[in-house]
């Protein structure tokens, strides 16, 4: 832990400012909402991709801090909330559909990640899989049952490049993107974000706790194999309220 007195350099807080455990949105827009479920939430700080609240859950100081888009954000953000204390993280976040049996709207709660990402490669060699705390895990897929909201465990895939899948046909590499693309839907894959495997990585390499749960948006290829046109579901409220419910069940057991 660091200094108590020692401002971190990019989410500007220190020791106090943030609870042992943290919710992890991408968009620094989505944390005011997933606040408002803590009990005397409060703006701490923002600064960048970073924004930064406070309130408590089951008597205990909980924290919500967006990440922005990608791994080395997400890295850093990681970092510095454990320089200050945290130790336990549940990543809210949205992804794209691989496995066309997966309807827009239903979560997945990654068991795993594909390491497509650079910034974990900077942790540990490629052949360290990337993988969830699993008691977090698990206490993701009870509270998604207990609430009711379908849901999926399995792998997704995590990317760098936003448009090099939703556009693989115009880069200089496609041959090998639309080839892995295939690779990780006949693999059994699920779906694709930008995020997870960076955070499990470096949650192993800290010794920290940390997992996902995801909101399935769009699923082109269950657009394409069921011809249904455009489905696009934006509201993560299913997810905040898995990770919600999820968190209090940890918060439970740890102090048991």
């Amino acid at each position: 832990m660091s200094n108590e007195n020692e401002i971190m350099h990019h989410i500007k807080c220190k020791v106090g400012d943030v609870g042992r455990y943290v919710l992890l949105p991408g968009d620094p827009g989505r944390v005011p909402k997933i606040a408002a479920y803590l009990d005397d939430a409060c703006h701490v700080q923002t600064n960048r991709e970073y924004e930064i609240w406070t309130g408590s859950l089951e008597g205990e100081k909980v924290s919500v801090m967006s990440t922005g888009m990608g791994g080395p954000s997400a890295a850093i953000g990681m970092e510095e909330l454990k320089m200050i204390g945290a130790d336990t993280f549940i990543r809210i976040g949205t992804c794209g559909g691989i496995d066309p049996r997966l309807e827009p709207g239903s979560l997945i709660i990654p068991t795993g990640a594909i390491r497509k990402d650079g910034t974990g490669r900077e942790y540990a060699p490629v052949e360290f899989p990337a993988v969830p705390d699993f008691d977090l895990a698990c206490a993701l897929k009870a509270a998604a049952g207990k609430l009711g909201y379908a849901h999926a465990m399995g792998v997704v895939e995590c990317k760098d490049s936003y448009y090099g899948q939703h556009a693989p046909e115009r880069m200089p590499v496609h041959h090998e993107l639309l080839q892995k693309w295939e690779a990780w839907k006949m693999a059994g894959a699920l779906g694709s974000e930008m995020e997870s495997s960076t955070l499990f990585v470096v949650a192993s390499v800290l010794r920290v706790r940390c997992a996902t749960v995801l909101l399935l948006c769009r699923n082109r290829e269950r657009e394409d194999s069921l011809d249904t046109g455009l489905i696009r579901v934006t509201d993560t409220a299913p997810a905040i309220e898995t990770a919600i419910e999820a968190l209090r069940s940890v918060i439970r057991a740890d102090r048991a």
